[in-house]
């Protein structure tokens, strides 16, 4: 979601008279000119077709020259509408940057952000997908300048990057103790959501609330305020609503207009586009109406202190709400993590738009809350570790090992161990889940993974998310049941249901493994 924020509205310049035909290769500190058609030849063929290029490709390491190839062929864009809106965005334009450090003009100048971003928008009127190959053959300018050192460098990164990740897997499904445990599976229950309209001061039509009351309820008066994440819709979380208010915890689910499911689709049929930094103000602003309504009664729930929940940009809004200040040197930062070109935590995309749009300011919302659930949180360019602003909240923060938008390491384990103080804390890391293993598409308390996660398979969606979803649901159930039992600080735990893996880990745990790895 972080690739389809903030629109950047300007005319685009006139298709290029002539494309390049010609290309200077840099590598290795040596400079060759070859012909496009050479390099598409030694593209396609693999490598076994003789160019002038082939002798010095060898120079390469094997997996590095398969990995170029891959780049070259792989699509930049595939879906029309949905290309011609991310191209515009905030996000793209720091890749459309990128774009010109590797790919030059002759005479060695960087090709314009605006230059690229017009010539793919050319190519997607011609064709269904666009690969770097094509760019390279309709980027203007007679001959150009292709710099392999710098993407061969900017690739080495990432592959580091990767392995951290990857160790970080390793060595947690590998620990001393792995406890069997099943956890229950997500009620059935009886408790039906009501849908409750909210009058609010800065949208122009009506916030529209679900609303679970559990028939048992709990002697805590806790109750839950639970957002979806950044295209998200509340249909996507109602099977944790419904699970928390069978546990006994009245739950108001928010929809958030203009960063919802139905503005994704506006978007993928490019009617609208996304602005995350607005996205994220109104966020606060609908929790803030909600938390008053409350107090004031003007809605149908009951409780004294509320626990903010949230998935991805859901579960900035809550810790950001929650009261932390964004730590100094934001700026430094991003420029560091953006240089590096941040595919391996694409969050890093959207945290610094936000901080390039000035919109991370702590708010206090009209009461404090109880505690802090954040799955698959964001947040390590806004509080890195070693903040000096930790939360007496208790904090609660679940992920997947393989999630690549916001990856564990650094943004849950890493979150924690910034910004937790409260010994109750925990992070819970689940093997093998991703970013969308929250999400629920459907109603049946029973299905397969097909039905899932818009059929995005196991690739993106991780292991069959039902199973997820119940330890995600019982991790939650444990949390909130604590918060009013004087329950004593967690130990590091390790659990299996004999599919999944799951690690619980307080924060000297989190703070172990962020040093570790």
């Amino acid at each position: 979601m972080g690739l389809m924020s903030s629109l950047l509205l300007h005319q685009a310049s006139s298709w290029p008279l002539r494309a390049a035909d010609r290309l200077e290769v840099s590598i290795e500190g040596v400079v060759l000119p070859v012909e496009v058609d050479d390099l598409r030849a030694w593209v396609s063929s693999k490598g076994r077709v003789r160019t002038e290029l082939g002798p010095w490709m060898q120079l390469l390491d094997e997996e590095s020259r398969l990995g170029l190839m891959k780049l070259l062929q792989a699509p930049v864009l595939t879906r029309r509408s949905f290309g011609e809106q991310v191209l515009r965005s905030w996000s793209a334009g720091r890749l459309l940057d990128a774009i010109g450090d590797v790919v030059r003009l002759m005479d060695g100048d960087r090709i314009s952000s605006d230059v690229v971003l017009t010539t793919l928008e050319q190519l997607l009127k011609k064709r269904s997908q666009v690969s770097t190959l094509h760019l390279l053959e309709a980027l203007p300018g007679q001959e150009l300048r292709l710099d392999l050192d710098a993407l061969v460098l900017a690739a080495s990164r990432w592959r580091l990057q990767l392995k951290r990740h990857q160790a970080l897997m390793t060595g947690l499904s590998q620990p001393e103790a792995m406890a069997r445990f099943m956890p229950p599976s997500p009620s059935a229950s009886s408790v039906q959501g009501m849908a409750v309209q909210l009058p609010v001061a800065h949208r122009s039509t009506s916030l529209e609330l679900r609303i679970w009351t559990p028939s048992n309820p709990r002697a805590d008066c806790i109750w839950v305020a639970l957002m979806p994440g950044l295209g998200g819709s509340p249909d996507h979380l109602k099977w944790l609503a419904r699970h928390l208010a069978a546990a006994g915890w009245p739950v108001v689910l928010l929809e958030h207009p203009g960063s919802d499911a139905a503005a994704v689709q506006a978007l993928l049929e490019g009617r609208e586009s996304f602005d995350g930094a607005r996205a994220l103000q109104d966020r606060q602003q609908d929790l803030e109406a909600v938390l008053s309504a409350q107090a004031q009664q003007r809605i149908p729930i009951q409780g004294e202190r509320v626990v903010l929940a949230g998935h991805s940009m859901g579960a900035l809004t809550a810790l950001v709400s929650s009261g932390h200040s964004p730590q100094s040197g934001m700026d430094q930062r991003c420029q560091k993590a953006l240089g590096d070109l941040p595919l391996t935590n694409l969050s890093r995309l959207l945290q610094c738009e936000l901080v390039e749009r000035g919109v991370l300011r702590s708010r206090s919302v009209p009461v404090s809350p109880a505690a802090v659930v954040g799955l698959n949180s964001l947040g390590s360019e806004i509080w890195p570790v070693g903040s000096t602003d930790p939360s007496p909240t208790p904090l609660l923060l679940i992920g997947g090992t393989l999630d690549l938008i916001t990856p564990p390491l650094d943004e849950q384990i890493g979150l924690l161990a910034s910004l937790a103080q409260h010994p109750y804390s925990r992070v819970v890391v689940i093997e093998g889940a991703s970013h969308f293993s929250p999400i629920r598409v459907g109603d049946t308390q029973v299905g397969t993974r097909e039905d899932d996660l818009f059929q995005l398979g196991e690739d993106l969606v991780g292991v069959n998310p039902r199973r997820a979803q119940r330890i995600i649901a019982n991790e939650i159930v444990v949390f909130l049941s604590g918060l009013s039992a004087n329950s004593s600080a967690p130990v590091d735990e390790h659990w299996s249901d004999g599919g999944v893996r799951w690690h619980r880990l307080t924060i000297e745990g989190a703070r172990t493994l962020h040093r570790r790895y």
